[in-house]
C-alpha cells in the first residue's frame, strides 16, 4: 500500500483553518533544513559583529526581523561602526536590499490565488531573503495554490524566529568564541548562497551569469575596488541576458 504524499499538484484541498494549520507546519519543517542551518551559523558571526559595534542584544534581535537580510544587517552595523548618519544607513540598507526585487517579483506571483489579499502578499513579501527563496522557490509549486500563502509564511516567520533566538543567544556567548571562527561561520553564508543560487537556476543564461561574475569579481576588485560587485553583476548579468535573447531568437 503506497502512501501518499503531503504534497499535491493539483489545487482541490479545501482551504479551512486545519488545512491551513497543516501546511503551516510542512512550510515550518522546511525551514529547519541544512540551508536553515547554515544561516543560522551565519546569523552567529553577525551576533558578534553586533557586539563588537556597540549594538545593545536587543536592537541587534530587533534587526533579525525588521531588515530580515543578513548583507543589508552588516552594511547597517558597518555605517554605526564608521560614524555614518541615520540617512546614511537608510540609503545603504536601501541599495542592498534592491538585489532583493527580482526574487520578489518571480516568488509573489506563485503565491497569488483567487483570493489572495493583497496586503497579506505585501506581508509576506517581507520574507524574502535568498535562503526562503531558494527553498520556497523548490518546493512551492508542490503546494496547492489556495495554501500556499499559508506554507510559506510558515517557512520564513519560522527561519525570522529561529535566528532572533540564535542572535540573542550569540551575543550573550560571543565572548567566549575564537574570533576567527566567528569569522569562518560568517563566511559560510556567501558560499551558501552562490551553491543554493547555482543548483535552483532553471535558465542556462543563470549559470552563465554566476560563472562570469565569479571570474570577473576578483579581477574589477583588482581595477574599481567599491564598485567591483556592482559592475560584475551589470556585465555578467546582461553578457547572460544577451546570450539568452540570440539563443531563443529564431532562426
Amino acid at each position: 500500500m503506497s502512501s501518499r504524499s503531503p504534497y499535491l499538484q493539483e489545487d482541490e484541498s479545501p482551504s479551512g483553518f486545519a488545512e491551513r494549520r497543516r501546511w503551516f507546519l510542512i512550510g515550518l519543517s522546511k525551514a529547519i533544513s541544512v540551508p536553515g542551518l547554515i544561516l543560522c551559523t551565519a546569523h552567529i558571526g553577525f551576533a558578534g559583529l553586533a557586539q563588537e559595534a556597540g549594538v545593545t542584544m536587543w536592537q541587534a534581535v530587533f534587526m533579525v526581523p525588521v531588515v530580515w537580510a543578513l548583507p543589508a544587517m552588516v552594511i547597517l552595523l558597518g555605517t554605526i561602526m564608521t560614524g555614518g548618519g541615520l540617512f546614511a544607513a537608510a540609503f545603504a540598507v536601501m541599495l542592498s536590499s534592491v538585489r532583493l526585487a527580482p526574487m520578489v517579483m518571480s516568488l509573489v506571483p506563485e503565491l497569488r490565488s483567487g483570493r489572495s489579499s493583497r496586503l497579506v502578499l505585501y506581508f509576506l513579501a517581507h520574507f524574502v531573503a535568498v535562503t526562503s527563496w531558494v527553498i520556497a522557490m523548490e518546493t512551492i509549486r508542490q503546494v496547492p495554490k489556495s495554501l500556499r500563502t499559508s506554507y510559506y509564511f510558515g517557512l520564513g516567520s519560522v527561519l525570522i524566529a529561529i535566528n532572533m533566538v540564535v542572535v540573542g543567544v550569540v551575543y550573550v556567548l560571543a565572548p567566549s568564541l575564537p574570533p576567527l571562527v566567528v569569522a569562518c561561520l560568517y563566511l559560510l553564508t556567501p558560499m551558501y548562497f552562490v551553491t543554493s543560487l547555482w543548483g535552483s537556476a532553471r535558465e542556462n543564461a543563470a549559470y552563465v551569469a554566476m560563472a562570469l561574475g565569479l571570474v570577473l569579481g576578483p579581477l574589477l576588485h583588482r581595477a574599481i575596488p567599491g564598485f567591483d560587485l556592482l559592475a560584475a553583476g551589470l556585465i555578467g548579468g546582461g553578457l547572460a541576458y544577451l546570450l539568452h535573447l540570440v539563443r531563443r531568437a529564431p532562426a
